[in-house]
């Protein structure tokens, strides 16, 4: 892979960082969407100290992101 496919990697990252960020907005402005707050979200309180992994949402994500992959994969 020479510069330029390098660079063609770079910007499609770039691109998928910022439909997450649009999306993280998105779902910030609609609170029914509950991304991050999922049942399976592990969070754990506790005087003093608070646990929080977003197992479930983790789980959705890399889902998502398989998905997106083997659709690009395909070509």
């Amino acid at each position: 892979m020479g510069l330029g496919g390098l660079g063609r990697v770079l910007v499609g990252f770039g691109v998928m960082l910022v439909l997450v960020g649009l999306a993280l907005v998105a779902a910030e402005r609609f609170p029914g969407l509950r991304i991050g707050r999922l049942p399976g979200d592990i969070r754990i309180e506790r005087p003093g100290f608070t646990f929080y992994f977003p197992l479930a949402t983790c789980i959705l994500a890399s889902l998502a992101l398989s998905l997106i992959f083997w659709l690009f994969r395909r070509r």
